[in-house]
């Protein structure tokens, strides 16, 4: 029966996927809208260089306390993810908005903050709302829909490198963004034909869930995967200015060109990613894929000082590699959890991830000034060497019957 429906709604999905898509580059713009402008907040507010950082960092850590609130609250279980994803986007237009007016960082710290909890409402969702749509190649659909996600990551790059935007243009444009995201949500996109269970208020599930090993070790490999992944996504364009200053290289629009194309890489390997994962398997897929990723991370300080092209065609497969397992954690989530809080279960492990990355963000400068860029990255190795043995010993349990329609319990 439920074949049949997906096979009724085959053409449905594709729509819903690419609205979706839209939906995620649409609203989670505001992210991303302080990090485009930092250069000119920079001199507007007099930001020291902690503030600028703290710009960022503070919408990792609101979104950790959006995802946390959700999680206690099982919101995305007991609201349609749609309506939860238009309540996050109005909500994040509204105090991005206000940033516009907010005159430093006394009060720009608070909104960016605000910003990333009310963003914790359009993520997960969003992830549980396609799934609703994709039984069968569920892995590259939540593929594309981080891709669109990692794009939407590497636009601040592409506006830096076009120039000529007032930052407060900038802001009201990603705020107006937004708002239109969770309208096409709410309006434009209907649950799919394989609903998950419904779920009840319970605010004891988010502590059950870590009972379930299957849980519990793809949180592991998703901690893993992000302790590398947005330290990488906020320092790359730093390390690569440095390595064309210590070849004498002029800077100018190449760091910013260069690493937009880290994000493009990023998206390309998000959707083979997920073609990887349904036709091989995601245990398979997520722990070769932080294997190649954590070599890139030691092997691309050694190259600091080298051709500058030939860092940046290792930082291209590390875009590539660094996130093309990203969404199949996602999606072994959905399979494996208990179906009727897919979306609790998602957004807690969204929160783990996104807890780790702040620790990485703040530690990377301070590794760079006590040994170099040729050793700072190396650092984050580790994250992924750990995220790949939890993929490979979920792969060995019977959990993994589960997980891509049993793929991996197949070939174990």
């Amino acid at each position: 029966m439920v074949g049949q429906s997906v096979a009724a709604g085959g053409s449905d999905r594709w729509r819903a996927l690419a609205l979706l898509a839209v939906v995620l580059i649409l609203s989670m713009s505001t992210w991303f809208s302080a990090s485009a402008v930092v250069p000119q907040l920079r001199e507007t507010w007099n930001l020291s260089p902690l503030a600028a950082s703290g710009m960022t960092i503070a919408v990792q850590i609101g979104f950790v306390c959006g995802a946390i609130v959700s999680s206690l609250t099982n919101l995305s279980d007991v609201v349609a993810p749609r309506h939860v994803i238009l309540g996050g986007s109005i909500g994040a237009a509204s105090v991005n908005a206000l940033l516009g007016a907010a005159g430093g960082a006394a009060w720009g710290l608070p909104l960016r903050l605000a910003t990333g909890f009310f963003l914790a409402g359009v993520y997960p969702p969003a992830c549980k709302l396609l799934s609703t749509w994709f039984q069968g190649r569920r892995g590259l659909a939540l593929g594309v829909l981080v891709g669109a996600l990692v794009l939407g990551n590497g636009t601040p790059h592409l506006v830096n490198g076009l120039g000529g935007l007032d930052w407060q243009v900038v802001i009201f444009v990603t705020s107006i963004s937004t708002l239109m995201g969770g309208l096409l949500a709410e309006f434009a996109v209907r649950e799919g034909p394989c609903p998950f269970a419904p779920g009840s208020w319970d605010p004891r599930q988010a502590g059950r869930l870590f009972t379930n090993r299957a849980f519990r070790l793809t949180t592991l490999g998703y901690v893993g995967h992000m302790w590398e992944l947005y330290a990488v996504y906020a320092w790359f364009s730093a390390f690569f200015s440095d390595a064309l200053v210590a070849r004498g290289v002029p800077v100018g629009t190449v760091v910013a060109y260069g690493t937009f194309a880290i994000f493009v890489t990023g998206a390309a390997g998000c959707w083979l990613g997920g073609v990887l994962a349904d036709r091989w398997g995601r245990c398979e897929t997520a722990s070769l894929m932080m294997a190649l990723s954590g070599g890139c991370a030691v092997l691309i300080g050694l190259l600091f000082g080298s051709s500058p092209w030939l860092v940046l065609a290792l930082g291209l497969v590390w875009g590539f590699t660094v996130v093309a397992d990203s969404a199949q954690f996602s999606t072994m989530v959905t399979e494996s959890a208990d179906q009727s809080h897919v979306g609790t279960a998602l957004t807690l492990q969204l929160a783990s991830g996104f807890t780790i990355s702040v620790a990485t963000i703040w530690l990377i400068p301070i590794l760079q000034q006590r040994f170099g860029w040729e050793w700072a990255f190396a650092f984050l190795a580790p994250g992924p060497l750990l995220g790949g043995l939890a993929m490979l010993r979920l792969r060995s349990l019977p959990e993994a019957v589960s997980i891509g329609g049993g793929r991996a319990a197949r070939q174990g």
